[in-house]
């Protein structure tokens, strides 16, 4: 026999409450008394924050009253022929990098996780650098050379 698939509750009033099966709501994965697991855009911004706030104690008064946003995907076409990976404000004083783009369009050798790391603080070490007119080698010279 064919079910309908038709229910007389709104779907508004089945959304709040239960899952498309009728289960109810799921639990988290990790349970109540371990950390919620991390997201890639969680992942994400906190290497950005943390990466900001490393060029920030390195270069304190250039970069005293910069912001960082992080947004998933530039509103519109830059000036480049490709999709725009961060872009740079210097009259706001405002950097913003894009997730989607730096995750989804970076070709990187390995996918693992310290890669993925480097592949977003190498976007903001050159979203920096264009902010300040420099190389972004000359960023942060002693955190590249070899010890």
């Amino acid at each position: 026999m064919v079910r309908s698939r038709r229910s007389s509750i709104p779907a508004s009033a089945r959304g709040r409450s239960r899952d498309r099966h009728g289960r109810g709501i799921r639990a988290a994965v990790t349970g109540p008394h371990l950390p919620s697991l991390r997201s890639r855009a969680d992942l994400f911004d906190m290497t950005i924050a943390s990466t900001a706030e490393y060029l920030k104690d390195v270069w304190p008064q250039e970069l005293a009253n910069v912001i960082f946003e992080v947004a998933a995907m530039p509103a519109e076409l830059g000036s480049s022929p490709g999709v725009d990976r961060w872009r740079v404000f210097p009259s706001e004083h405002r950097v913003v990098l894009y997730r989607l783009p730096i995750e989804r369009l970076s070709h990187l050798h390995r996918h693992d996780e310290l890669h993925r790391r480097m592949m977003i603080e190498t976007c903001v070490f050159r979203a920096v650098a264009e902010l300040l007119g420099k190389d972004p080698w000359d960023l942060a010279p002693d955190r590249f050379r070899d010890h």
